[in-house]
C-alpha cells in the first residue's frame, strides 16, 4: 500500500492551471515520469506547461483547426513561440472521441460510441475526458508511447484543472488505456441545472 495526495480544486477552470501544472510536475518527478500530454487550444496553458516542464517530452495537444470555423487556428502566435522555444511539441489532430461520430450526430442527430465513452468519461470531470482523449491522439501520432505511463493534463473550458497518471493507449484499442492516478481535478466540475 502507498498513500499518495490527490488535489481536490474548490472550482474548476483556468485559475487552476499553475497549481495542477506544478501538482503534475511533483507527481511525475516522483514517478521517474517524463512524457507529458496537455490539451491547449490556444496555447497558454501549453506556453505555461512548456516553461514548468523544460526539458521533458512535452506535447501541447492543440486539437484540430477549424474546429469552431472552417480554417480558424485559436493558437496564439507567441504562446506558440514559447512552447516550441521550450522545446515542446504541438499536435493538432481530430478528437479521438469526436471525429466522424460528431458529424453523424450533426447530420443525423444520432448519438454514437465516442460519445458514449466521451460521457462516462465526464463522470470524473471534464478534465479526465480530455486528459484520456488527448493521451490517445499523442500515442495515434506517435509522440508517446503505450508502454510508458503520462502525465495527462486537461480541463473545463480553458486552462488545465486536472492530471492524471495513465498507460496511454491508440485510439482504436482505447479499452487497454489504464488511468493510475488521478494527481489532481474539481472536487465540483459542473454545476446542476
Amino acid at each position: 500500500m502507498s498513500k499518495v495526495e490527490t488535489v481536490y480544486f474548490k472550482d474548476p477552470g483556468k485559475v487552476n492551471s499553475r497549481d495542477a501544472l506544478l501538482s503534475a510536475k511533483r507527481r511525475a518527478d516522483e514517478l521517474g515520469i517524463k512524457d507529458l500530454v496537455v490539451a491547449s487550444y490556444t496555447g497558454e496553458t501549453g506556453a505555461l506547461a512548456a516553461e514548468i516542464f523544460k526539458g521533458y517530452n512535452l506535447i501541447v495537444v492543440a486539437g484540430m483547426v477549424g474546429f469552431i470555423e472552417p480554417n480558424q487556428d485559436r493558437m496564439k502566435p507567441e504562446y506558440k513561440k514559447a512552447i516550441e522555444e521550450n522545446g515542446g511539441k504541438i499536435l493538432r489532430a481530430c478528437h479521438s472521441f469526436g471525429g466522424l461520430g460528431r458529424a453523424v450526430n450533426k447530420k443525423f442527430n444520432a448519438i454514437q460510441v465516442d460519445e458514449i465513452i466521451a460521457h462516462v468519461l465526464r463522470l470524473f470531470g471534464a478534465g479526465v475526458k480530455v486528459a484520456c482523449e488527448c493521451a490517445c491522439m499523442a500515442a495515434d501520432a506517435g509522440l508517446i508511447r503505450t508502454d510508458r505511463e503520462v502525465m495527462a493534463l486537461g480541463g473545463n473550458g480553458g486552462g488545465a484543472d486536472t492530471a492524471v497518471v495513465l498507460l496511454p493507449s491508440n485510439t482504436h484499442r482505447f479499452f487497454d488505456t489504464r488511468i493510475r492516478e488521478i494527481v489532481c481535478k474539481p472536487r465540483v466540475w459542473d454545476r446542476p441545472q
